[in-house]
Parts: structure tokens; sequence; C-alpha cells
């Protein structure tokens, strides 16, 4: 392997950690944040170099430009993480035994966590701050779209590191290789825990080859359901959030269910998509509906859709399940709740799920019964996300049923041990 010795200073990097206060780690985490503010020129320069090299019309590129508010954004999350409540040490459990023990269960952190993603550099500040902040050390295995980018943030790290005498092998960047991350997700050993975040061909390569632990952060398709009962102007408001807030992240929304007594209401809904030049593929009934007051050049039907993408992608398995990360969706008309529920069951991802409703019961129901992460009632989904849920920054967005689900952060990536304490007891 490679990269054994990386790894092994990595690991060796990490126990260093657990000798750092709270206060000290915070105070790196703010010097951090001010010079990401400081040396903005450099890493937009830097993210410049990426985005020469992209497609304009890709759907990463979105996520992979920097600008000076974004900087400023992620500076300021770095900032909110080092005034978050320390996650280590926390009292998960204590009771004392009928012979005398006394057990606590504590909260400590992985050890190493790995992280692999694609053309998202704000990704290396969130990872960095988050493990940091929990006491982890992290091996970060960016992609080659925003190489310059993530290399450029590592070195800023560790130039802070170094300054207050912390080892920047607590942070590590590994080429932006295939390579690399055959041997990242082989390292048993030396990484506790991985996280892929990206698309969902990545997410799948990674749950079938690695060897160490993973949690999931799931591909998003995502659905709003307007329900029979849906306020007009509200829905419209929501849709046009969700959809088109900012269409390259993972929480934004793939497809519309509408409510078949609904139809009439359709082109009003539609008009914030329509403003934000949106491509719709409808299916039969809705495309009828929206012909004439939606424009032609955006409006599509959603079977001739599919046979086209069939033909061009033969990973393409239905237009209801496809993440689009771009400016499109599908709208589908749906008879009943029930019918709602059903498709999100068949073609969703389980990552976030919206009803537009004023009826009380069809709200319940469909909390009861969307098995997501997050179940929205009368919001968007684009509320999707750590620094929304409060939590500062977030690593990723599990769609697992095993151990975190939804938005990770500082609680999600720590684990506990068990300190048991006795007065010379003995097992019979």
């Amino acid at each position: 392997m490679e990269l054994k010795e990386t790894f092994q200073k990595v690991k060796a990097a990490s126990k260093t950690l657990g000798l750092l206060t709270d206060e000290q780690r915070n105070k790196i985490l703010q010097a951090v944040a001010d010079t990401i503010i400081a040396e903005t020129p450099a890493l937009l320069a830097a993210n410049a170099e990426d985005l020469a090299k992209m497609d304009k019309a890709n759907p990463l590129y979105d996520r992979l430009q920097l600008t000076e508010q974004r900087l400023q954004d992620i500076a300021s999350d770095m900032r909110h993480v080092s005034t978050l409540p320390s996650p280590l040490g926390r009292v998960l459990k204590d009771k004392t035994l009928e012979n005398g023990l006394h057990l606590q269960r504590v909260a400590v952190p992985f050890g190493v966590i790995g992280m692999i993603y694609e053309a998202r550099p704000n990704v290396t500040y969130d990872v960095f701050s988050l493990c940091f902040k929990s006491g982890n050390a992290c091996v970060l295995k960016g992609g080659k779209d925003a190489n310059a980018s993530n290399s450029a943030g590592v070195e800023l790290i560790h130039k802070v590191l170094i300054t207050f005498g912390i080892d920047p092998n607590v942070v590590t960047l590994l080429p932006a290789t295939h390579e690399a991350t055959g041997e990242m997700l082989n390292a048993v050993g030396y990484i506790d825990l991985c996280i892929p975040r990206g698309g969902k061909k990545l997410i799948n390569f990674v749950r079938d080859t690695a060897k160490v632990p993973v949690i999931e952060t799931g591909a998003g398709v995502v659905h709003c359901y307007f329900d029979k009962g849906g306020d007009l102007e509200m829905g419209k408001r929501i849709i046009t959030n969700a959809k088109c807030r900012r269409v390259s992240v993972c929480n934004a929304l793939d497809c519309l269910l509408i409510h078949e007594s609904r139809l009439s209401d359709l082109p009003t809904l539609c008009e914030g998509l329509a403003e934000k030049q949106t491509k719709i593929h409808a299916d039969a009934r809705a495309y009828e509906t929206l012909k004439g007051h939606y424009p032609d050049t955006l409006l599509y039907k959603a079977e001739e859709s599919e046979a086209k993408m069939k033909k061009t992608d033969t990973n393409v398995k239905s237009i209801w399940n496809t993440e689009w990360l771009s400016m499109q969706m599908g709208i589908k008309t749906v008879a009943s709740e029930d019918e709602a529920l059903d498709h999100i069951a068949t073609y969703g991802s389980g990552h976030s799920e919206s009803i537009v409703s004023n009826d009380e019961t069809a709200q319940k129901k469909f909390q009861a019964l969307v098995d997501a992460a997050c179940v929205y009632v009368n919001a968007p989904t684009s509320f999707t996300d750590g620094a929304q849920f409060g939590l500062g920054a977030e690593i990723g967005i599990s769609t697992q049923k095993l151990g975190a689900r939804g938005p990770m952060a500082l609680e999600e990536i720590t684990t506990y041990k068990w300190l048991i304490t006795g007065q010379g007891q003995t097992r019979a």
C-alpha cells in the first residue's frame, strides 16, 4: 500500500488531539476562519484554475465555484462550530449496578475519518472544522475537478495548525487519483470511518468496495406532494424555493406530485419555475394542463424525455428516480395521497420529502408513512442542511437507518466507550 506511511502519520497525529482542550480547539478554528477571509484572493485564484477546466453547463460547476460570499459563509460556519458545545465527554448513560459497579457511557472521537467527495471545495473546510472540534483527524480525498481549490484550502489550514504547534497530519489531502481512493477504502486499521459525499455512482462504488466502515450520504431524489388541501400561494413559494434556490445540491426538488383535483392550479404553482427557466418533464395530464400556460421550449412529455435519456445513458431506469442536479424536474399527477406515498416509496432515495397541505390528517399520515431522513410539512426541502438545523456545518446527510440519519454534525461523528469503576468486585 503506497499510502501506508501517510495513513500511519494521520493515525499517530489523531492521538495527539485528545490532549487539546475545547478552548484550544475553538481558538484554532477561529484562527482558520480569520485566515480564510485574509487569504480570499489566493483561494479564489486557485478555484479559478479548477473552474477554467470545467464546462459552465456542467451541473457540478455551481458546486465547484467559490465566491467571496461563499468563503465568508464558510468562515462564518467555522466560527459557529467553534461556539458549539463540545460533543466529547458527554455522559450518555450513568448507572450503578446492584453489585456496586459504576457504569458510564461516554462520547469519544472515532479517531480518523476519511472523506471522499467530488467537486465541492467547501467540504474541505466543513469536514476539517467538524472533525477538529470533535477530536477526529481527517483524511480527505477530493475529486480532480477541485484539486487546486482543495490543495489551497488544506495548505491554509496546515499553516494555521503549525503556528499553534499542532501536527498538520491531523488533516491530510490524498492525491486526486482513483488509486488513492482504492487505498483509502482498504486502509483497515488506519481509517475508522469513511463517508462518501457525492452522486449515486460514487456512493455505490464506495459502499460496494470499502473494507473500512462506511456511512452513506445519499443522493437525493426529492419530492414535494401538493395535496388537495394545499394552499396555492404557499405551494408556489415552497416549490420554487425547493427547486430553484440552488439546483446542484442533494436536497433540491426533483419531482412535484400534484393531486388531480388541483391540476387547474398547476400553471400558478409553476410561475416561479418558469421565471427561473426550469425545464419540466410532465406526465400526460400535467402536460396538457400546462400546455399554453408554460413556455413551450421548457415543457416536455415525461415519457418522451425518458426514452431519449435511456438512449444516451444506460444507467437511467426511469425519469421518476432521476436526481436532476440542474434546472429540470418532473411533474406527476396522482389520484390520492396514497398514490403519492406509493410513488415516493418506489422512486425516493430516503433523503428529504415534503407535503403542502392544510389537512392535519394528511400531514400526519405523510409524516408517519414517508420513509426518509427528513420529512417536511408546509416547508421546502431546501432546509435539509446542518447549518439550518442549528448543527453548525455538516459533514454530510445520511440516508442510512443504522447510526446517524439526516444532517451529520458534531454528535454524529463521535462514538462512545463504557467506563466501569469498581471496588474490587469479582464475577462468580
